[in-house]
């Protein structure tokens, strides 16, 4: 998963708190890791589940949440940056990313 999230998280006032409670450090270290997309072993766990939940936001901004089933292997990481699913409604077979 794309760690980049420091970028995200860190703003200056949160950075002013960090070094206010002493933890800056620790997260100075934390922004130099950079990982862009899926690793190997999140791929491999994806590969394991048998359900999830997906969130979507429709343009109301309002958010809707689906539960999601099936065998192992029904959900797989297709690459670093997709992730992809097989889905059944009734006798027709979907294949979603």
């Amino acid at each position: 998963m794309a760690k980049n999230f420091a970028a995200i998280a860190f703003t200056n006032a949160v950075k002013v708190m960090q070094e206010k409670l002493g933890s800056r450090p620790s997260y100075v270290r934390m922004e130099r890791v950079f990982i862009d997309g899926l690793t190997e072993s999140e791929i491999n766990f994806i590969a394991q589940r048998d359900s999830f939940y997906i969130a979507t936001i429709g343009e109301n901004k309002f958010p809707f949440l689906q539960h999601r089933g099936g065998p192992k292997g029904f959900l797989r990481g297709l690459d670093a940056r997709r992730i992809g699913l097989i889905v059944q409604w009734k006798q027709a077979v979907y294949f979603c990313w």
